[in-house]
């Protein structure tokens, strides 16, 4: 019975959590919860004001994404372009919401249709969209970037 008591307290003596600082078990632990966090999704999308913070994800996204598709669509028409032929053509925007909340365009498609009809649409469209805020996008309760791409429909039928 010694010797199995012996044995017992030789191989907890021997265990290598024994001998790891607490620094490394931290170290361990979080490095495993880090592989465990999905970094393609938030948890809360970037809010405009009148969008429920309480709702579920999906709701968020819906809410944020038809706000901003209408934000694009009332500043294509405060501005007034004149155009030689009729123009019926989509083009994709790249946003991005920063930590504070600030919404700015990284990319605009160049469709050359456009640009030969309104020269400056896409410096015109940059300028009026430059300065929006929103709540920004959370994960695990800390506010994130976060990159999204809207669709411009021009129609001039």
């Amino acid at each position: 019975m010694r010797k199995l008591v012996l044995l017992v307290f030789l191989g907890l003596l021997m265990s290598c959590e024994l001998f790891t600082s607490k620094e490394e078990q931290t170290k361990n632990r979080v490095n495993q919860e880090l592989l465990t966090i999905d970094w393609n999704d938030v948890d809360q999308y970037p809010l405009f004001e009148g969008c429920d913070e309480t709702a579920p994800k999906e709701i968020q996204r819906d809410c944020f994404q038809t706000k901003m598709l209408q934000i694009a669509s009332d500043t294509l028409e405060s501005l007034n372009f004149e155009v030689q032929n009729d123009l019926e053509d989509t083009l994709y925007i790249d946003f991005k919401v920063d930590e504070h909340g600030f919404i700015s365009i990284l990319e605009m498609e160049e469709k050359q249709s456009i640009l030969d009809e309104i020269a400056d649409f896409n410096q015109q469209i940059t300028e009026r969209l430059r300065d929006l805020t929103v709540a920004p996008a959370l994960k695990r309760g800390i506010p994130v970037s976060l990159r999204f791409r809207i669709p411009l429909v021009l129609n001039t039928n």
